[in-house]
């Protein structure tokens, strides 16, 4: 299938020269001579490389074959791949470091991902917005040090280091936003 440049908007998902991208900016210009066009960056789903380009208007590109599952992680095998299982099927599939690089500092046994598909093939995994980790390493706290909502870096179970409040102590379960690494709330168990 294809699309009309007419249709670019932010997110849309495009397929160039077989590379599945994602639209980042799209502006549709109109000059006072000359014919019409779209001013596009867009990101490779698979490197994460940007790209700018312009697009005269009517020019056509091809829709990406894509398709997203959730799958569960079990394991790392000794081959540093990723071993996640298709919750329907049942079905392994191993998954290079690269590809999880970005979901690394989350990801813990048992989660279940989102992984992309194209034409068969894992290029990205997304964990969810929020995650709950254990604090499994960070200083005690100072009793009166709060008044001005301190924080202190805090180690997760998974090795990833982030700022928490300085009540929190080693041993508690806590929310994290995975788009951008922070500290929500603390999870009573």
């Amino acid at each position: 299938m294809t699309i009309d440049t007419t249709q670019f908007r932010k997110g849309l998902k495009i397929e160039i020269n077989g590379e599945p991208f994602v639209i980042v900016e799209a502006n549709h210009v109109k000059p006072g001579k000359g014919v019409a066009f779209v001013k596009t960056k867009y990101k490779s789903l698979e490197t994460g490389r940007q790209q700018q380009e312009n697009f005269r208007s009517g020019d056509t590109v091809d829709t990406p074959n894509l398709e997203s599952r959730e799958m569960q992680y079990l394991y790392k095998d000794e081959s540093n791949h990723y071993i996640f299982m298709d919750n329907e099927t049942y079905e392994q599939l191993r998954v290079s470091e690269t590809a999880v690089e970005p979901v690394l500092d989350y990801l813990k046994d048992n989660m279940t991902i989102d992984i992309l598909f194209h034409n068969g093939r894992a290029i990205s995994v997304d964990a969810p917005n929020f995650v709950e980790l254990i604090v499994a390493q960070t200083d005690p706290g100072v009793k009166g040090n709060t008044a001005q909502g301190g924080t202190k870096p805090a180690t997760l179970e998974t090795g990833a280091t982030i700022m928490v409040p300085l009540y929190l102590e080693q041993g508690e379960l806590v929310r994290i936003d995975t788009r951008t690494g922070e500290f929500v709330e603390r999870v009573n168990k």
